[in-house]
């Protein structure tokens, strides 16, 4: 079926072509339309053709080290799909599906070829639209991509932060208690033998006076610390919240696809028993 400017100006790929450029290349692309369910291409498939999404939908996915289908798009109106592939001449590494009944414009390698020799300055339009692409999936990639929780509380944190937990850690250590039993035993034992001499003679005032501001000051230095805690679990509960609705996600997924399951082997089984009926009579 052959292809119209309007239809190949909805693509952001070829958004930046201008009516000739366009014309020359919707007179060697094809328009295709996929039954629902139908597969577009499959893994291992060779990678001569790419598609974009006119109207419909399509689940494009890849199997993972487990073996288990994971979806990697869904492009909507005027995406391409499959176009890596197409470019570099290699077999396609992800698998494309129907989920209803789509159109699809088709190109090949001798399409893009044709036009570039025609107009070869709407290569650089389509070399900056990719660009962007590449940019946005970049992007997407880092956001979604499964980060350690605690780089991300580190990149958070502020020199303050980073003193308190210090300043915590040391005061809730052996070490500090060691060494604060040491300092307050020298210092006591100093002043009871110089007796009348001693610049703190008991009962230690300015000793007392020296430990109430210690407490004073270290007090909320931990409180600094528990709240930074805080922080830290609520950001873990944040991820892992997002894992499991990913993962619920994909339960959702695969319930779906044990329904459809279901539903083509009754219609299987119907078609069985009414074939072995139609042979009886």
């Amino acid at each position: 079926m052959p292809c119209s400017n309007d239809v190949l100006r909805q693509v952001p790929l070829f958004s930046l072509l201008d009516d000739d450029e366009l014309s020359v290349l919707a007179a060697h692309v094809e328009v295709r339309t996929f039954a629902a369910r139908q597969r577009i291409y499959k893994i291992g498939d060779p990678g001569e053709r790419a598609y974009v999404l006119v109207s419909g939908g399509v689940r494009v996915t890849t199997i993972d080290e487990d073996h288990q289908e994971i979806v990697v798009d869904e492009p909507t109106r005027g995406e391409f799909f499959g176009f890596a592939s197409m470019l570099d001449g290699t077999p396609h590494q992800t698998s494309a599906t129907a989920g209803e009944e789509t159109v699809c414009v088709e190109v090949d390698r001798s399409d893009i070829e044709a036009l570039l020799q025609r107009k070869p300055l709407s290569g650089m339009d389509m070399l900056t639209i990719l660009g962007r692409q590449y940019h946005v999936a970049h992007h997407l990639v880092r956001l979604r991509a499964a980060r350690n929780p605690n780089e991300v509380i580190e990149e958070r944190e502020t020199a303050g932060e980073r003193v308190a937990d210090a300043v915590a850690s040391f005061g809730g250590s052996w070490t500090f208690i060691t060494a604060c039993g040491v300092v307050l035993s020298l210092y006591t034992v100093v002043n009871v033998v110089l007796g009348p001499k001693a610049w703190d003679p008991y009962p230690f005032i300015l000793l007392n006076l020296i430990l109430s501001m210690l407490a004073a000051i270290q007090a909320p230095i931990i409180m600094m610390s528990q709240n930074r805690t805080d922080k830290k679990d609520r950001v873990r509960s944040e991820m892992d919240f997002d894992v499991n609705r990913r993962s619920e996600a994909e339960i959702q997924r695969l319930a779906e696809k044990l329904h459809l399951i279901g539903d083509k082997i009754d219609d299987v089984s119907d078609l069985v028993r009414q074939r072995i009926e139609g042979q009886r009579a």
